[in-house]
């Protein structure tokens, strides 16, 4: 006959796991709406409830074990066995708190705003491209550190060839990368291809990195038939499957809760990768910064959270948007590690991103980066940012600090890198981007009805009104539409 021992819902974990561990098949719970949950042993005889009523014991441990699993990141577990031990005298000094014991203190003192001195900022080279003494830093074989500043210099020209052509009508809009490509670059180098990306709209690099070609560049930007957003999208607005490449979305920060919830995924999973989601300065002004953040932290989510704190969020400067020491403080304030690196240093970026991942993965816990560096182009083609800063501010950044002469520099110095090695991939990646270019101009674009398609598996009555009526405006006024559009 069964033995009845009622407990609190907040130890029923606790007790399960223990005899799940013991090998334990019997038992049955039952469900009180009034009273909460109890427990029955049962010494091997048939399981049933309070009731009588017969349970299948193979589908109550399945069910048993899944509770488990979904709670076995919780630290409840710790928290009730803490508050089964603690004294009465030791209760006198401090609070058992969910969370932890929290110290009772008889002085009345207030958190400091910010400390006295900035969090530093984790370098490995200096402004010439030279190893700092006694540095500690990822190790990086040639052939790697090659392509990373291969795919700089791609990244670079490919920028100052697009800019033009949007300058000159041939695409409706762009975005650079100009001062901040090491970011992407060193930070694709650390990952690996099963790590899920969800960019901002500043990271080509790691597409780059990944393999996407300078004609699906192309293809992206003149929205044509290869585009696999088939013409819907703004150019830049990449994205890739293959790749492991979430699509970019204009909306600030809504990557962030997405991230969080995708890498709890690879927890469940038990999938050796974790999810890397970009966001720059500006960004960290929104509420899906705080919530994903936060998510990620209680759900000991595989997340690196990597913020580009460039400086300008469009035209707003940090100084406008938080009196915090930057970004890197807010990830204590949700529990999360962090650290703060100089972005225009590839070897830095690489090494604590690594770590990161490495972190991440094994600790099943996420990660928040913040890359000080400096937005040296404009925002994008639709502003100009000599109306909100200095030019000389510009000038010194371009210059002194730029993060591909830099690296550069350090993979000339040991023997890695030419001036004859440099004029060939300069001469070969511009000539390979215009002709991407001319195929790219050259590609139909996707016919009208793709703007129907995609999103319904029976397209409503009021989309196939709009398409009616689009069509129907399109004939009978062709000279105010591209003659090159299938209709």
């Amino acid at each position: 006959m069964a033995n009845w021992l009622r407990i609190s819902s907040r130890t029923v974990a606790n007790h399960i796991k223990k005899r799940m561990n013991k090998g334990f098949m019997g038992g049955a719970v039952h469900v009180n709406q009034s009273s909460g949950l109890w427990w029955g042993l049962n010494r091997g005889g048939p399981v049933s409830d309070r009731n009588g009523r017969h349970i299948d014991p193979l589908a109550w441990n399945r069910a048993t074990f899944l509770c488990v699993q979904r709670f076995k990141s919780t630290l409840a577990e710790k928290q009730h066995d803490s508050f089964l031990s603690s004294d009465s005298d030791d209760d006198n000094q401090s609070v058992d708190f969910p969370g932890g014991k929290v110290s009772y203190t008889s002085e009345m003192s207030f958190i400091s705003e910010s400390s006295q001195t900035r969090v530093p900022c984790y370098r490995v080279l200096d402004d010439d491209g030279d190893l700092i003494s006694d540095c500690d830093f990822q190790q990086v074989r040639k052939e790697v550190a090659v392509k990373m500043y291969s795919n700089m210099v791609t990244l670079q020209i490919m920028d100052n060839i697009f800019y033009e052509a949007q300058r000159q009508g041939r695409i409706s809009f762009y975005l650079t990368s100009a001062g901040e490509e090491a970011i992407s670059i060193a930070s694709a180098a650390a990952l690996s291809e099963q790590d899920i990306i969800l960019p901002q709209y500043r990271e080509p690099g790691v597409l780059l990195w990944r393999g996407f070609t300078l004609q699906e560049f192309a293809d992206q930007c003149f929205g044509n038939k290869a585009d696999y957003g088939k013409g819907r999208q703004m150019p830049i607005h990449y994205g890739s499957k293959k790749h492991n490449f979430f699509t970019i979305s204009s909306p600030i920060a809504t990557q962030l809760p997405q991230a969080a919830g995708i890498a709890y995924s690879l927890k469940m999973d038990n999938k050796e990768a974790c999810v890397v989601s970009y966001i720059g300065d500006g960004g960290t002004s929104e509420g899906d910064f705080h919530a994903g953040l936060n998510f990620a932290a209680v759900m000991e989510a595989p997340v690196i959270f990597f913020c580009r704190n460039n400086g300008w969020a469009i035209s707003t400067n940090v100084s406008e948007q938080f009196r915090s020491d930057g970004i890197v403080v807010k990830g204590r304030a949700y529990g999360i590690r962090s650290i703060r690196v100089d972005g225009n240093d590839a070897l830095a970026v690489y090494s604590a991103v690594s770590a990161a991942r490495e972190m991440a993965i094994n600790e099943q816990r996420p990660i928040l980066i913040e890359a000080l560096t400096y937005r040296v182009g404009h925002h994008s083609t639709s502003d100009d940012s000599t109306k909100y800063r200095q030019l000389d501010e510009i000038v010194y950044w371009k210059k002194a600090r730029n993060p591909v002469n830099r690296f550069r520099n350090w993979v000339q110095n040991i023997g890695w890198w030419s001036e004859q090695q440099e004029t060939q991939l300069r001469n070969s990646v511009r000539k390979q981007l215009l002709e991407a270019i001319q195929v790219a101009e050259k590609t139909e674009k996707p016919p009208l009805s793709e703007l129907f398609t995609d999103v319904y598996d029976h397209p409503p009555s009021n989309l196939e009104e709009q398409e009616k009526h689009l069509r129907e405006t399109v004939t009978r006024h062709p000279k105010d539409y591209p003659s090159d559009i299938s209709v």
